[in-house]
């Protein structure tokens, strides 16, 4: 679900934002290249339309970094280690940092030596848009997947208490289109940063995403914030509510996340996850080791390109795959800029101030 950009937003081109989120960053004592890598994973998800993970969140790690709950260096620890599998601690870091390091120098690093790797997180934070780390390995000719917990916010199916993190699944691939096969959701209707999103452009959330104490729709953005922080708030797991339109599915695929985040490392669970010490879960396969590339690439583009071309309901005028809307979306922005409203604008003028850099220049 994606809210559309208000009539008052600021155009801000990539280079503007990527400048001001590596400043902020550098000045609360993130090392230059992790302030750089940290801005890339958010600078992607706002060019790519992805609002609810860009630098929006940008408050958030500038808080935790203020209040020293964030360590602003990523001391990157391998605890464990096999010839296709690794245990890594991230030091309490920043976890665009640890992750996209975790999966560029060892997860494809071991895929590409072994055939597949699966590494474990722990000791990590929130890292930014899931679909990141599959387009890497996409990148290298690989298939990638990305699993993270994150703070309580889904309640199980029959229940309305948070339970579970939104607990993306992210899973990317090449193709011989013009971009990868990505796709990447949480398990939940939306997510946590989707309320954050309707929260700063002051609109309502529909019914039948969110529930209160006794299952009541929650539709107003700011309360389920802080509900979500009181027990007083959930969000529907995909599917939506009970079994009937399957539910039970998303709660499902839910819990699965939180083994591969939590039970691999012997890490924090359910309500044990905070904003801090969060597990991911990173896989890379090289797809040589099965049919050679172009082949793959042929086979995944053509699998597109039937789905695409598949008969279309009434109205519509196309079918759309996973990454196509994000790819054509990031063309725009990049030649338009990123639209931010006018209320995250100002916010983000007060860190400038206060923070003592630059402000954005749109």
């Amino acid at each position: 679900m994606r809210a559309q950009p208000v009539e008052n937003s600021v155009y801000v081109g990539d280079s503007e934002l990527r400048r001001f989120m590596e400043q902020a960053l550098e000045s609360l004592g993130v090392p230059e290249e992790d302030a750089r890598i940290s801005a890339d994973v958010l600078l992607e998800a706002d060019l790519r339309g992805i609002d609810t993970h860009g630098i929006g969140r940008l408050s958030i790690y500038v808080g935790r970094l203020k209040a020293g709950t964030q360590a602003p260096s990523s001391a990157i620890e391998v605890v464990e280690e096999g010839p296709g599998t690794a245990l890594v601690d991230g030091g309490g870091g920043m976890g665009h940092v640890v992750s996209t390091k975790v999966m560029d120098e060892i997860v494809i690093g071991k895929a590409r030596e072994n055939g597949i790797a699966g590494v474990a997180v722990r000791n990590s934070s929130h890292f930014g848009f899931a679909g990141y780390y599959p387009l890497m390995a996409a990148e290298q000719g690989m298939i990638g997947m990305a699993f993270t917990n994150a703070r309580p916010s889904i309640c199980p199916t029959f229940g309305t208490e948070p339970m579970l993190g939104t607990n993306p699944i992210a899973f990317g691939a090449p193709s011989d289109m013009e971009f990868p096969f990505l796709f990447d959701a949480a398990t939940s209707i939306i997510q946590r940063g989707t309320v954050e999103l309707f929260e700063r452009i002051e609109r309502p959330l529909p019914e039948g995403l969110v529930v209160g104490p006794s299952g009541e729709p929650l539709t107003d953005p700011a309360s389920i914030l802080q509900g979500m922080l009181e027990d007083r708030a959930a969000l529907l797991p995909l599917g939506g509510r009970g079994e009937e339109t399957g539910g039970h599915k998303g709660y499902g695929l839910a819990i699965m996340v939180e083994i591969l985040s939590a039970a691999l490392q012997n890490g924090p669970y359910l309500k044990q996850v905070t904003g801090v010490g969060m597990g991911h879960f990173l896989l890379a396969m090289d797809v040589t080791r099965f049919v050679p590339l172009d082949l793959f690439r042929s086979v995944t583009g053509n699998i597109l390109r039937d789905l695409a071309n598949s008969r279309k309901e009434p109205g519509r005028e196309r079918i759309y795959v996973p990454g196509e809307k994000e790819h054509i979306t990031r063309q725009q922005r990049l030649r338009t800029g990123v639209p931010l409203p006018s209320g995250l604008v100002k916010r983000l003028e007060a860190m400038a101030n206060d923070l003592g850099i630059r402000r954005l220049e749109g």
